[in-house]
């Protein structure tokens, strides 16, 4: 994993969803060369463990594999050519290796072994950056669950006052939804696995060399770089590459829906939550834009398109195809940069949003007792009918608008009503259903 920010990793300065952030970092082409380096000296390591070629090989190749001997704008201008980056790291590193052990540089495979196995160590530890910046907003989201058990606001559906419901439930909700994305990325990385296949999935060029199984040569290769081992080569079976996709997006999606509440309660008129540090504004001084918030909306947006490339490259042709597996590169990349950058603003947002209960109390008043209608329908059924009950909630509705008046009020004047404890009834913090009981539940799951 590399530990400084490269600067060919790429600044983000138009991508504050991940500019400069870790997953920037372990998906820029530093981070690339790094890992087409690994995978390279881990296929010679495996052969050596195998006696297929001498372990002086495998160390000298492992000892060439450093990224400082190669020049990453000459390995891209000479990509262009083969339309591959690992044909000219080929010829440098077996120049590296040295004229003794160069032959055993990539012996027996072709590039995209190398570059889907690279590719796979570049996702697994984006992954891990990933993950852990998960698990910070779960343990955020858990602890404003705990804390507002019982702060009450309104339930808001189709963007009008519903019934009330508590911040609880709602940041419950919330972590829920983060750890179902934490299960799938673990799930996928735990399964991502190396390539070999050679020139068309045979493993023919291995066997030349006096590979005498394949499911050992696989395993060895497996290991060494520390990946899962594959069934049969996947060239143009490309499970783990739509795997990514769907876990990358569902992430996504997860931490947009957190962004997309908080931009709604944080509206001015609103106002029941905000971030710890909003952004300012270039005109407007006394804004404090809910950037985070933002940044995981617009990720949303962008993750499921991004998605869509990659499953579009299931329909690869042949052995190995022509264009579909190249198409994967960039929007695979942007996929991983693009969620680990919102994980990482998700876990700020998340250890810093602040609630506001009194203001969630104030918008609770905002219907004048209206958002209770539905237990009061309950309540005053067995009272006066359910008809009965129908029709005078509808008048005094009308009339709570008219008369600028709350429904208790009106309820009080009710002779047929007397003996109900209408205080009880009206308030929103005695309707709440079973969402202590619900977020209790939620924050068992671990």
């Amino acid at each position: 994993m590399t530990s400084a920010f490269p600067p060919d990793a790429g600044t983000g300065l138009l991508a504050p969803e991940w500019g400069l952030s870790r997953a920037a970092s372990e998906t820029g082409d530093h981070a690339f060369l790094q890992a087409l380096l690994d995978a390279e000296a881990a296929l010679t390591r495996a052969q050596a463990a195998l006696g297929l070629a001498p372990a002086e090989a495998a160390t000298a190749v492992t000892r060439a594999a450093v990224p400082g001997r190669f020049g990453i704008r000459s390995l891209a201008a000479r990509a262009r050519t083969g339309g591959n980056p690992v044909i000219p790291l080929v010829a440098d590193l077996t120049r590296e290796a040295g004229e003794e052990y160069g032959p055993y540089v990539h012996r027996g495979a072709t590039s995209q072994d190398i570059m889907d196995t690279a590719t796979m160590l570049v996702a697994v530890r984006t992954l891990g950056v990933v993950l852990a910046d998960l698990h910070r907003t779960e343990r955020a989201l858990a602890a404003l669950a705990a804390e507002h058990r019982d702060t009450v606001m309104p339930g808001r559906t189709l963007t009008q006052h519903a019934v009330p419901t508590t911040f609880g439930l709602k940041a419950a909700g919330w972590r829920s939804l983060v750890l179902d994305a934490t299960d799938r990325v673990t799930r996928v990385r735990d399964a991502l696995p190396a390539q070999l296949g050679g020139a068309a999935g045979t493993l023919a060029a291995f066997q030349a060399y006096g590979a005498q199984d394949a499911a050992t040569l696989t395993r060895a290769y497996a290991r060494e770089v520390g990946l899962a081992a594959p069934q049969v080569p996947w060239h143009t079976l490309r499970t783990p590459i739509a795997d990514l996709a769907g876990c990358l997006a569902f992430t996504a999606g997860a931490l947009g829906k957190l962004g997309v509440d908080v931009l709604t309660l944080s509206r001015t008129e609103i106002g029941e939550v905000s971030e710890g540090s909003g952004g300012g504004s270039s005109a407007m001084p006394h804004k404090a834009n809910p950037v985070r918030s933002t940044l995981l909306a617009a990720a949303a947006r962008r993750a499921p398109q991004l998605a869509a490339t990659l499953y579009g490259s299931l329909a690869a042709e042949d052995e190995r195809p022509a264009g579909a597996w190249h198409a994967e590169w960039s929007p695979l990349r942007d996929l991983l940069r693009l969620v680990g950058g919102t994980a990482e603003h998700a876990a700020e947002l998340a250890e810093g949003l602040r609630v506001h209960p009194a203001a969630m109390r104030r918008n609770l008043g905002l219907t004048r007792g209206l958002i209770v209608s539905e237990r009061l329908s309950a309540a005053l059924a067995p009272r006066v009918g359910r008809a009965r009950a129908k029709e005078l909630l509808t008048e005094l509705a009308g009339r709570a608008h008219a008369e600028h008046r709350t429904l208790g009020e009106l309820l009080a004047e009710q002779p047929e009503l007397d003996g109900l404890n209408l205080a009880v009834l009206t308030d929103p913090a005695h309707y709440t259903g079973f969402a202590g009981a619900l977020t209790d539940h939620a924050l068992e799951r671990r």
